[in-house]
């Protein structure tokens, strides 16, 4: 770092994204993207508006916050839209969490919740999750402030029933949930429902995943309108026109052609319970998954060796150091045949380990 940097950010420690290499052509199961393109009506849309460059965007960006209320079956006031979910978030960081009400999140879960905590300075708590990876709703009980939980879980994949969801919002009536439901498209249940009888409950959705626009970075959230009206403070004190004109269309696109992100999320799904059942015959332990990856390791197979091994033959997937995780590796789900050649690839690694 240069002598100019702040002394306050000296022991922060950045969010690590997914490695995007450029040497060679890869499969890539390692960033959780879809590996289906947008909605042909997503791209109309985006190229009708790119004549339209020249002009700043809509900062309320109206007809896409409409359009996300009229889908969810909620108030346009009930909806906020950002730069990617992570925008979201770190915006819920700043207005719900402080002094008073420090944040609370799994020890193993999306690795920017500690950034958005320290890059705002920000008190904060890690709550271990179980032995088996699962998240105890009653480990929740007795924290006082600010509370997100990755519903489903990442990079585990697994996903808690909306009744558990709903208890840890209900005995926090004086903080803020968020519940980051990132991957919830491929199986798990929604708490957007929750929103209209809990004041507290922020629920944040992306386009990167199911709706195959991680390019776009485009998210949103939703809450009570007091809560979105917090988020939108933030919003208009840092970026007002944080949405592009084109992003912002092909939101409108991808929301008008819903069969086609439901039947991709299928085909995901199937894909999913394919490439489980050929590593569990395989010897591998899968962690059950309701999202677009699974988190995956073999008793006789080294994470990381797993890891170097497959990127040596063309394929990418995330490996984490951290001690308790790195046995796993988190595996995206893509089309069949990409998850053939990652099978046919994992049992030649499985049989030089016999």
């Amino acid at each position: 770092m240069s002598r100019f940097f702040t002394s306050k950010f000296s022991g922060l420690v950045p969010y690590t994204p997914g490695e995007q290499p450029r040497d060679m052509q890869y499969i890539k199961l390692n960033t959780n993207e879809s590996p289906f393109p947008p909605s042909e009506k997503a791209m109309a849309y985006a190229r009708e508006e790119a004549e339209r460059l020249r002009l700043y965007p809509d900062p309320e960006c109206k007809a896409l916050t409409e359009k996300l209320a009229e889908h969810f079956g909620v108030l346009p006031e009930n909806v906020i839209v950002n730069n990617g979910s992570d925008e979201t978030l770190n915006f819920a960081f700043m207005a719900f969490c402080d002094e008073k009400r420090p944040a609370y999140f799994a020890d193993i879960t999306y690795g920017f919740y500690p950034v958005f905590a320290q890059v705002n300075r920000l008190p904060y708590m890690e709550i271990p999750l179980k032995t088996d990876f699962s998240l105890d709703p009653a480990d929740y009980t007795d924290k006082h402030g600010f509370i997100v939980i990755a519903n489903p879980n990442a990079p585990t994949g697994m996903a808690l029933p909306l009744t558990q969801i709903e208890r840890i919002v209900a005995e926090h009536p004086d903080g803020v949930v968020v519940v980051d439901e990132a991957y919830v498209d491929f199986g798990a249940e929604s708490a957007v429902p929750l929103t209209k009888k809990y004041d507290n409950l922020l629920v944040v959705q992306t386009y990167s995943k199911s709706r195959s626009m991680a390019g776009a970075r485009l998210g949103f959230g939703i809450g009570n309108a007091e809560l979105i009206q917090d988020l939108n403070t933030i919003r208009f004190s840092t970026n007002p026109y944080n949405i592009n004109r084109m992003t912002m269309a092909a939101g409108v696109g991808a929301l008008e052609d819903d069969a086609y992100m439901k039947a991709n999320c299928a085909k995901i799904m199937e894909n999913r319970a394919y490439t489980v059942n050929a590593l569990e015959k395989s010897g591998f332990t899968v962690l059950p998954s309701a999202a677009n990856f699974i988190f995956a390791r073999h008793p006789q197979i080294d994470g990381k060796e797993m890891y170097l091994t497959l990127k040596e033959n063309g394929i990418l997937v995330r490996h984490f150091d951290k001690p308790s995780l790195c046995q796993y590796n988190r595996i995206t789900i893509g089309t069949r045949e990409q998850m053939e050649t990652f099978i046919a690839t994992v049992r030649k690694l499985w049989e030089a380990a016999r």
